[in-house]
C-alpha cells in the first residue's frame, strides 16, 4: 500500500495529511515534501495522520529528522489526529515525548501560530 501527501496552506502554517502507509517503501516522499517545504522557507508545520494507517521505524525516522531540520531553523512541527496503534508506537518508541502532538487540527495549528 501507497501513502498519499496531500498539502494544504492555512496561514503560515503548512497542513501535511498522511494517507496510508509510512514505511520504508515511501518515507522518502514525506523526507522529500518537508525539504521542500523548507527551501521554500515554510517552517510551520503540521502533519494531520487521521489517515495514516500505520508506521515503521523508518517511517520514525524521517519524522524526527523532519522535526529536526523544522527546529534547526527556528519553525515549529506538530502531529494531530494519531490512530490508537499509532500512538502505542509512539509510547513504546518514546516519540511521544519527543513530538508536540494534539488531538485535533485546531489545537496543533494554534501551537505553530
Amino acid at each position: 500500500m501507497s501513502m498519499n501527501i496531500n498539502q494544504e496552506p492555512t496561514g503560515n502554517i503548512i497542513i501535511l495529511t498522511l494517507n496510508g502507509r509510512l514505511d520504508t517503501m515511501n518515507f522518502a516522499l514525506l523526507e522529500n515534501e518537508v525539504n521542500s517545504l523548507i527551501k521554500d522557507n515554510k517552517k510551520y508545520i503540521v502533519l494531520d495522520c487521521q489517515a495514516l494507517e500505520y508506521v515503521s521505524s523508518s517511517g520514525l525516522r524521517v519524522l524526527m529528522m523532519s522535526l529536526n531540520q523544522v527546529k534547526a531553523v527556528g519553525g515549529k512541527f506538530s502531529i494531530c489526529n494519531l490512530q490508537p496503534s499509532i500512538i502505542k508506537i509512539f509510547k513504546i518508541s518514546g516519540f511521544d515525548r519527543l513530538f508536540d502532538i494534539f488531538p485535533g487540527r485546531d489545537e496543533a495549528v494554534a501551537f505553530c501560530n
